[in-house]
């Protein structure tokens, strides 16, 4: 039996997703080596465990868990060595049933020392703490800032002070905040375990002091060694400064898993939830409606199907605006309201072609007026993008695109249900801050391995920067052979490329995780959990919106 065009198109963009998350894979498989086999055989001949280690044992066996910037640092400091993971792990999970967020010191990449994409983790994962009111447990085991690049951790309002300040505001906010010291913490750092609402240390490895024996010996001439100085007996038994002395890392994690154990429940949210109910449409097949060439459309409406609650979902104002899909709908049994960029070719009330993926003024109306009747509701918002941007040309700005533009962003910015963003494929210029990109606080983001965010493609940003290069050239009398004009807009095109892919953008947090589409769904349910946490006490008003 021949088969159709259709399904081998199928079957092509399949096969190309899932060498796309294969390439994952692979990736994050070296970087859950850390700073390799040596270094962790070190940790273990000392009686400590890796950071990954500690978080397996810490939380609840076999259960759900997301994994916050794995690959930040991805790519960066090659001058250094690297830094896999930014050399923290970060982890949303449960310990006793209850979600927690962990946030745990790599040892083995440059003893834990802080990066400044580390500190921009440990910063993102507070972030998260406060938002929903999460508790969070540091698993401290790090060396303090790494002094080659001081200068881009230690001063500025979003370096390694702020992890302090944060302190004091959660636990202004009420927010649960157990540390335990596994291994080295100093200077700056010995304030966070203090900071926090309980600490522990884990005798003969755990150490905190201000100053270690050969700073104190050099600032003050005193002679004597770390454990005496700031090791366990001495900072529970003398100076009172933790609170339980553990005798390894076993017994700690277990302590901290008795005292997350007896939190008592406080008010929640309250967004709706019923039983679950498995999509109809087997989720995988998204890797085959997504085209392998990104300029293609589809039916969009198929990828629900596969995400939804019984692939069910009531569409509002299905006739009207219709390059992008606005729906109620159950996942994982929470309601949601979803808003989608159609990626299929359409027609608007007057006849005219709409482009998939582009947002038009009567899209922007209808997505502005969808995410205020979701705060209306108290209905948590999913953004899925594949957006090349809005509409441009002089029939859409007589026609008030950027007013209505600017009603969908002033709607979405002010919202204060809970925003969670999945890039699927494009994630372009504005259309990235109307469809809830990074700067709109998303409470959780991330990007399929066809994502791409940037100003524009890289095709579009390589022509208009080579009509510029090539002007440039010409004026200073140079001939620009078509040959060399080639060459020019590779050049070009790969860097740009470079820097749009999901990879760039995970590496600097710009998203919290490149995932395998499959795990779509239990990210934005466990987002969702984790946000039920912390009640809305704002009320929603959008401000000035042009009508």
């Amino acid at each position: 039996m021949a088969i159709s065009e259709k399904e081998l198109a199928f079957n092509f963009n399949e096969d190309q997703m899932r060498l796309k998350i294969r390439g994952l894979e692979q990736e994050l498989e070296k970087i859950y080596e850390g700073g390799g086999k040596a270094r962790r055989q070190k940790l273990h001949d000392s009686g400590k465990l890796t950071a990954r280690e500690r978080i397996d044992l810490l939380l609840d066996p076999e259960s759900k868990r997301i994994e916050i910037g794995a690959l930040a640092g991805f790519g960066m400091y090659k001058e250094h060595g690297g830094c896999p993971s930014g050399g923290v792990v970060i982890v949303i999970g449960y310990v006793k049933k209850k979600q927690v967020i962990v946030v745990a010191n790599d040892a083995t990449v440059k003893a834990g020392a802080w990066f400044p994409i580390s500190g921009k983790k440990n910063l993102r994962a507070q972030e998260i703490a406060m938002e929903n009111h999460l508790p969070i447990i540091y698993l401290v085991d790090s060396a303090g800032v790494y002094l080659p690049m001081q200068d881009e951790i230690f001063a500025d309002k979003e370096h390694f002070g702020r992890i302090f300040r944060n302190n004091a505001i959660m636990s202004s906010m009420g927010i649960v905040q157990i540390a335990a010291v596994m291994g080295s913490c100093v200077a700056g750092g010995a304030y966070l375990p203090i900071m926090s609402d309980e600490s522990l240390i884990v005798n003969k490895t755990g150490t905190i002091f201000l100053a270690g024996s050969y700073l104190v010996k050099a600032a003050i001439g005193e002679s004597i060694d770390n454990e005496t100085l700031g090791g366990a007996r001495s900072q529970t038994e003398v100076s009172g400064i933790c609170d339980y002395k553990v005798e390894n890392d076993q017994e700690c994690l277990a302590t901290i898993r008795d005292l997350i154990s007896k939190i008592g429940e406080k008010p929640k949210a309250g967004f709706d939830r019923i039983e679950s109910m498995e999509p109809k449409e087997d989720l995988k097949k998204v890797y085959g409606i997504i085209p392998a060439d990104r300029s293609k459309p589809y039916n969009t409406k198929e990828i629900l199907k596969c995400l939804l609650d019984n692939s069910e979902f009531t569409e509002y104002k299905e006739s009207y605006g219709k390059s992008i899909i606005t729906a109620y709908a159950r996942l994982d049994g929470w309601s949601v309201g979803i808003v989608v960029n159609n990626r299929e070719i359409s027609k608007n009330s007057k006849g005219e072609m709409q482009f998939g993926g582009v947002i038009y003024s009567d899209s922007a109306d209808k997505a502005a007026r969808f995410i205020m009747n979701c705060n209306q509701k108290n209905i948590p918002l999913v953004f899925m993008h594949d957006v090349t941007g809005f509409m441009v040309g002089s029939k859409s700005e007589n026609g008030g695109i950027i007013k209505d533009g600017a009603k969908m962003v002033s709607a979405m910015a002010n919202s204060v249900v809970p925003k969670f963003s999945i890039i699927m494929g494009n994630s372009y210029g504005a259309g990235n801050y109307a469809m809830c990109g990074k700067a709109y606080d998303p409470r959780l983001i991330v990007g399929w391995p066809s994502a791409e965010i940037g100003v524009m493609s890289g095709a579009a940003a390589a022509k208009t920067l080579l009509q510029i290069e090539v002007t440039t050239l010409k004026g200073k009398g140079e001939e620009i052979t078509p040959k060399r004009e080639k060459e020019l807009f590779d050049s070009i095109k790969n860097k740009y490329d470079e820097q749009i892919s999901p990879y760039y953008a995970a590496s600097r947090l710009w998203i919290d995780a490149i995932i395998d589409p499959v795990e779509t769904r239990k990210i934005i349910s466990m987002g969702i959990e984790m946000a039920n946490h912390a009640p809305i006490e704002k009320r929603y008003n959008v401000g000035v919106i042009q009508t």
